[in-house]
């Protein structure tokens, strides 16, 4: 039976963090991507909730978070679901991360370890260079006051009839058409909007990918590791799931046929049972000081030195 999920928040270093909660045993955390918000696992937080305590942060600068004039790289992110975690009195979490979720998931696996259990990743950022046009338009200057503009009617008007000529060609970003328009309905004001761009533009310029993770994948192997995607993923392509599977090749891959950006919104009944199923069939991690030493000084093997990160 399907759990309620409450709203909550705490005030950490000044700044409201609001999550969304429920259920209790294991501790799942999910973290959203850019521009979204702890609502985009409404269909699937009360189904985890039922063997499991669910926390689903919004992100500084997201949601109904703050959103102040401050850090939002990916780093400063991993910090704050540290901080969340240690105000909540969670020990260790499975992390399941949509899209820039996945990077910020990566990242505290890779600067906190001892705190994670497991990692899910979901549509994942950071594993290679491409990413959509729509993205790389959104770094630019004014790319605030054109969200803006796309909230007008007449733009919206012009924004939907784009999306759904793009469903009837079969484009892939089609798949997704419904979900990009709710992201962009969350940015209702200028501090959301900036918000929103200053995230983008610590891990997107105008040529793609900036910030990846597969260079330092090597030290969470211990870990286990799960990705899923979508093969009709027009926001985050999915061939990168091979060069993610090329620096991470202890990670399960999960492939959701026909699903877009959003196979979590596509099919939760499937993303449910197969992260469930992830979590039962795998211990969690333990955390070793001595052997997360030694690997860091020998460094990655020869065959998975990602360092000419090229992206396919």
């Amino acid at each position: 039976m399907a759990r309620a999920i409450a709203q909550q928040s705490r005030v950490i270093h000044g700044y409201k963090r609001a999550f969304r909660t429920g259920g209790e045993g294991s501790a799942i955390m999910f973290i959203h991507g850019i521009g979204d918000s702890s609502r985009t696992w409404d269909d699937v937080l009360p189904l985890f909730a039922e063997n499991h305590l669910v926390i689903a942060p919004d992100l500084l600068g997201h949601g109904d978070s703050d959103k102040p004039r401050a850090d939002y790289s990916i780093g400063g992110f991993a910090n704050g679901m540290r901080d969340l975690l240690a105000v909540l009195d969670v020990e260790r979490v499975t992390l399941v991360g949509h899209s820039l979720g996945g990077g910020v998931a990566m990242q505290l696996a890779y600067q906190y370890p001892h705190l994670v259990e497991r990692v899910v990743l979901v549509s994942n950022g950071g594993s290679g260079r491409g990413v959509s046009t729509w993205l790389r338009l959104a770094t630019l200057p004014l790319a605030p006051e054109l969200l803006q503009l796309l909230r007008l009617p007449i733009s919206r008007t012009g924004l939907s009839a784009s999306l759904a000529l793009l469903r009837r060609l079969d484009h892939d970003l089609g798949v997704d058409a419904t979900d990009l328009i709710r992201i962009i309905d969350a940015l209702p004001d200028a501090r959301s909007r900036q918000a929103f761009a200053r995230t983008l533009r610590a891990v997107v310029d105008w040529h793609g990918q900036v910030v990846t993770m597969l260079d330092r994948s090597y030290l969470v192997e211990n870990i286990p590791t799960l990705m899923i995607w979508g093969d009709r993923d027009g926001v985050v392509p999915f061939r990168h799931a091979g060069q993610a599977r090329l620096a991470m090749p202890y990670a399960s891959l999960d492939v959701f046929h026909g699903a877009g950006h959003f196979p979590f919104r596509s099919d939760p009944g499937r993303f449910v049972m197969t992260v469930e199923q992830f979590v039962r069939s795998t211990a969690p991690a333990t955390w070793d000081h001595d052997a997360w030493q030694r690997r860091l000084r020998t460094g990655p093997e020869p065959e998975d030195d990602l360092h000419t990160w090229t992206g396919i």
